[in-house]
């Protein structure tokens, strides 16, 4: 029996108008949900704030079973949920299938946080017990992009519930099924209780009615600079805690010493992974001088093999842009990149939302391809001469989310990486990496730090309590 069915895949009627759930690809319909409106928010929360105290209460491998169980399905119902991901988020299987793999492994360490030692044992001047213990924040607010929709949900959600919270999780509706109603339907399966999961497809809107509720005091954004800056600032002004996951431009350098094969095999997933369309992707790629045109001949080369199409129906390695709006600003970075000097090695083209995997050389900071973030299947290669140059121009821009550095000289690299403020760094990686285990985060542009993985999550969901204990009430101390 499917997990997933147009006529009853959402739980509760929501009051917003009719989205229609398309194929990137073909433009297919897929199915309809109802989008939520500032109502709705208010409900969801209402709910969540009813069903959260029992929850919480209820014992630590209670909550557990329930994470390992949702996991467990992740994995029992992959076929179905790749071929949402697929169809409906223009994923080719195999990355598909890596969501549907961190999905449940961010289940399965959930699981671990809900007995994980919640305060510790103070000392004190006075006589009496003192500790601190870490309880819930009580509903967190989740808000979700298109990119990785499973993913970039999952990783607020399980550990938010795991840690006794309730969670109202707005998907974006481009992705309403496989980046919210497919969670929803999980946690249903798996047994957990009603009014705790709220998944609300919906836009700006019901974003910001969520954030502005009294009832959300944490909020967990993941999305673009821009709209993390005014949900930050919402927040803000509100006294609310929240968590930005936002954009990036970061650099993969190739220093002198480099197997210039593998950092262009490296290269080309790092910027043609998923059309581009991650916030990890490699932005920059500054390759040394010595190794830079047979760097950009042979990533030319490599990208014009590429095959581009419809992931469901064909043997691809990238499928389409979400939508024409992605399309048009990736198109107009090609282009306006091109107009000022950069040099089309390969790609630049595109048919209906299928753009092919481009190589720019010959950038600078002026070039926009370059200077911007581009969320599309654009890779810009610019040399450096020294180690010096090199630092500088991976630590400009904005930005600080990944990086990425190959040489045959670990240490060297590991020495280089110290001198670029970033939340992330790869020797002899690219700047694509997730694991549940890991903390997750940029800086500066890039978010507020990390706040996914372990300690992360727990210090994200939970709020920190100082508690003391007398054996006989306390009189007047002076």
């Amino acid at each position: 029996m499917p997990l997933l069915d147009p006529k009853t895949w959402q739980s509760r009627t929501l009051s917003g108008g009719e989205y229609e759930v398309t194929e990137p690809a073909t433009g297919e319909s897929l199915g309809a949900v109802t989008l939520a409106t500032a109502d709705d928010v208010a409900a969801a929360v209402a709910e969540g704030r009813s069903a959260q105290p029992d929850w919480a209460r209820s014992p630590h491998f209670a909550r557990a079973a329930v994470l390992r169980r949702a996991g467990d399905l992740f994995a029992e119902h992959a076929d179905e949920l790749r071929g949402w991901l697929v169809r409906e988020s223009g994923s080719i299987p195999g990355k598909a299938a890596f969501e549907l793999h961190v999905a449940a492994q961010e289940c399965y360490e959930a699981a671990a946080l809900a007995s994980r030692p919640l305060g510790e044992v103070l000392p004190s001047e006075e006589p009496r017990l003192s500790f601190t213990r870490r309880v819930p924040v009580g509903v967190a607010g989740v808000i979700a992009p298109f990119n990785a929709p499973l993913i970039l949900s999952i990783r607020s959600v399980a550990p938010a519930l795991a840690l006794g919270n309730a969670v109202v999780l707005k998907p974006d509706p481009r992705t309403a099924v496989c980046g919210g109603l497919a969670l929803a339907a999980v946690f249903a399966e798996a047994g957990l209780p009603e009014g705790l999961l709220h998944v609300l497809p919906g836009g700006a809107d019901a974003g910001q009615a969520l954030v502005a509720d009294p009832g959300v005091p944490v909020i967990s954004f993941t999305g673009s600079t821009a709209a993390g800056r005014k949900v930050g600032e919402a927040a803000g002004r509100l006294l609310k805690r929240v968590h930005l996951e936002l954009g990036g431009n970061s650099a993969l350098v190739v220093l002198e010493d480099a197997d210039i094969e593998a950092a262009v095999a490296q290269a080309s997933w790092g910027s043609f992974f998923h059309q581009g369309q991650i916030c990890m992707t490699t932005g920059r790629h500054l390759v040394h001088a010595s190794l830079y045109e047979e760097y950009v001949e042979r990533l030319g080369t490599r990208a014009d093999a590429l095959g581009v199409g419809d992931p469901h129906r064909e043997q691809v390695h990238l499928g389409p842009l979400i939508d024409r709006g992605q399309l048009d600003k990736v198109h107009g970075l090609v282009s306006s990149s091109t107009a000022r000097g950069a040099r089309l090695v390969a790609g630049g083209t595109h048919r209906e939302l299928f753009y092919r995997p481009t190589v720019l050389a010959d950038v600078d900071d002026q070039t926009p391809a370059y200077a911007e973030e581009v969320f599309g299947p654009v890779a810009p290669v610019r040399a450096f001469r020294t180690l010096d140059e090199a630092a500088s121009l991976a630590a400009s821009g904005p930005y600080g989310l990944s990086l990425g550095i190959v040489t045959r000289d670990a240490a060297l690299g590991l020495s280089l990486a110290d001198r670029i403020p970033t939340g992330i760094a790869h020797i002899n990686d690219q700047t694509v990496n997730d694991e549940a285990v890991a903390p997750f985060g940029g800086v500066a542009a890039s978010g507020t730090g990390a706040r996914f993985g372990g300690s992360a999550n727990l210090e994200a969901f939970t709020e920190l309590r100082w508690t003391t204990v007398r054996r006989e009430a306390a009189g007047h101390p002076f």
